[in-house]
């Protein structure tokens, strides 16, 4: 961990050199700093790849970028069926980064004074109420936060079938919702942190009913567009040349990538690349996508890991935070990690070595999660 040194540390450094410099002439200099180890970061990651595709990791995918310049790696296949190499720049499903997409839009109403953060859900959604039964008021920000208390609809959908069917089940917004309204809530509202991939489902809802647009064109134009992000999307068909996640199911292997329920699910349905997120929140993180003010409150408080759709990891580098987030879906994980200034980043994307679908993450995103911090800090010259 790096060592910070406030005013205080500075004014005293300064008296000692004082001290030093009147009875010697030996000078005070400070330490310098570790040099950057750039090779032993990319060998990590590396050997991070080579690990998860001995495991059976269909293919692994890596796009970093430091001060500039960047380093990729793309290893194993496209798809089990036909063996072709994957590519760095392939599709891939990004799972839970695509609440940072969602986010954009709703940020954006906000700043236009078309939405209350702290007004009611059902000011937005009158059914709101009727459809899932909250015990009390829930507001647009408890959404955001993942502190509304409001059950996860995949939790039914679940239990009303066999994975084949449940999984190729098309869901609207409004359906996802009202799915989540057959689950009791608890006796009181979370008010801590307790994800469920119903709030933003509402909030993409929400984002439809003032925009008067789908929460797929809307990313397109408040996004995709404006990144000349041409692979980032929400909905539509699989697009061509895209990694394929696999799962397995009563000892069988599935082929994951585009399961219906998933393809406009604003929790984790987006496809994109290792190369487009970097870019997404290299954009957010500077400004160019969302106002300072904005910005700034996505990131959340100085004690809170998690914001409005972005978490943070400790930077080494500058005693600062890496923004970002991971996201763990059925056949793919991906985590994402950008310093403030948006000038060190890296992301990965493993289409997991196929296993059983459940409700629980991938332990496999702890472990990536770690591998990109300890590159990132790498970078700097500290791990």
């Amino acid at each position: 961990m790096g060592i910070r040194r406030g005013r205080a540390g500075k004014r005293i450094a300064a008296a000692v050199c004082t001290v030093l410099l009147a009875a010697s002439t030996a000078g005070c200099t400070e330490q310098p700093r570790p040099e950057p180890d750039k090779p032993a970061a990319f060998a990590l990651l590396e050997a991070f790849g080579t690990r998860m595709l001995d495991e059976g990791a269909p293919a692994v995918l890596i796009a970093v970028r430091d001060q500039g310049e960047t380093w990729t790696h793309a290893a194993g296949v496209r798809s089990l069926e036909t063996g072709e190499p994957a590519g760095i720049s392939d599709p891939v499903r990004i799972g839970g980064i695509t609440e940072s997409l969602i986010a954009v839009p709703v940020m954006k109403l906000v700043a236009e004074g078309k939405l209350d953060l702290d007004s009611q859900v059902s000011r937005y959604l009158p059914e709101f109420g009727s459809v899932l039964h909250p015990p009390g008021p829930v507001s647009v920000r408890q959404l955001l936060t993942h502190e509304s208390g409001l059950p996860d609809f995949l939790v039914p959908l679940l239990a009303s079938g066999p994975w084949q069917e449940t999984m190729n089940r098309q869901l609207s917004l409004e359906q996802q919702l009202a799915l989540a309204g057959t689950v009791p809530w608890d006796g009181r509202l979370a008010r801590i942190f307790d994800y469920s991939r119903s709030n933003y489902s509402a909030l993409a809802l929400i984002v439809e009913r003032l925009r008067g647009q789908s929460i797929s064109r809307v990313l397109a134009e408040d996004v995709a567009g404006p990144l000349d992000a041409a692979t980032t999307r929400l909905g539509g068909p699989a697009p061509d040349g895209m990694v394929h996640g696999y799962i397995t199911v009563e000892g069988g292997l599935r082929d994951a990538s585009m399961p219906a329920w998933q393809a406009e699910a604003p929790s984790s349905g987006a496809v994109s690349t290792v190369e487009e997120v970097n870019r997404f929140y290299a954009a957010l993180l500077t400004g160019q996508l969302l106002k300072p003010d904005s910005v700034t409150a996505m990131k959340g408080g100085y004690s809170q890991y998690y914001g409005f759709a972005l978490r943070r990891w400790n930077n080494t580098c500058n005693n600062r935070f890496y923004y970002g987030l991971p996201g763990d879906t059925d056949g793919y994980g991906m985590i994402s990690m950008t310093s403030e200034d948006g000038s060190r980043q890296l992301t990965m994307s493993v289409a997991y070595p196929p296993a059983p679908p459940t409700l629980e993450l991938n332990p496999l995103i702890y472990e990536m999660q770690d591998v990109a911090q300890q590159a990132l800090n790498s970078l700097c010259g500290i791990s």
